[in-house]
């Protein structure tokens, strides 16, 4: 559906070491090869609230990506490293996706012929943190889910998000997605009526179904199942692609 995307934008080329942490054991580093940034298209996906789906719509993208025929990296900065299992247990010969376990290293592994990187981001991320992943991001996709606490909490998150500078001076675009989300419930409609209030662009809306959980356990995304079991969770996922494919998802030139 789409290409990597990558607009003329970002000069910056020095190498980053932050001096932040990701938890007690480890720092969070990440380096970048000179001038790789003018080619790869990079694409976070953050929430400060833990069990809202982030790994699940990384890899979705990450698999997406790769049937495009990009060279996909999906960079792991969860602690528990659980999204490292995924591209190890793919199909040889399908689509590859390198997995890069970055909580210890960061992106300093990163291959050079990387045309797209989708990170997932740590739960707990903010302050001087989080300035410092946006400041490496074009695009930031923030899931909610459909409960007062998650929508609460993606309130706080971004609130904050939009007092970085990245974000702030439209270098870093914000999309929403509605997330696990029970069809016909009032839930549902709570989250609606939330989205229908925020300033970002709301991207998408995904439906809670055993699709995704089936797709992990065979190392697959959403996009690669038959589609008589996911033509619904396709259609749900073309505008997402969509607006991440428009310049509305880019740095302001």
């Amino acid at each position: 559906i789409i290409g990597n995307g990558r607009p003329p934008g970002r000069s910056e080329t020095a190498i980053w070491r932050p001096k932040m942490y990701i938890n007690a054991l480890s720092l969070l580093y990440f380096g970048w090869a000179r001038g790789q940034e003018a080619t790869m298209r990079t694409i976070l996906v953050a929430n400060a609230k833990g069990g809202c789906g982030k790994t699940t719509i990384a890899t979705t993208l990450a698999s997406h990506y790769a049937n495009e025929g990009e060279d996909v990296v999906l960079a792991d900065f969860v602690p528990r490293r659980g999204i490292m299992d995924w591209p190890a247990i793919r199909e040889p010969g399908g689509p590859a996706i390198t997995g890069l376990p970055a909580v210890e290293e960061g992106l300093r592994h990163l291959p050079r012929s990387a045309d797209v990187l989708i990170i997932d981001a740590p739960a707990r991320l903010h302050g001087a943190e989080l300035s410092e992943y946006l400041r490496r991001a074009e695009t930031v996709l923030v899931p909610v889910m459909a409960s007062p606490v998650d929508m609460n909490a993606a309130k706080r998150f971004l609130d904050e998000l939009h007092g970085a500078a990245p974000v702030a001076h439209h270098q870093t675009r914000v999309g929403l997605v509605g997330n696990r989300l029970l069809e016909h419930t009032r839930s549902a409609q709570a989250l609606e009526d939330w989205l229908g209030h925020r300033r970002e662009s709301v991207v998408g809306r995904l439906r809670e179904t055993q699709n995704y959980i089936r797709a992990a356990g065979a190392g697959l995304g959403i996009f690669e199942l038959p589609a008589y079991l996911a033509w619904q969770d396709w259609a749900q996922w073309e505008p997402i692609v969509t607006w991440l494919q428009s310049k509305r998802s880019l740095p302001k030139a």
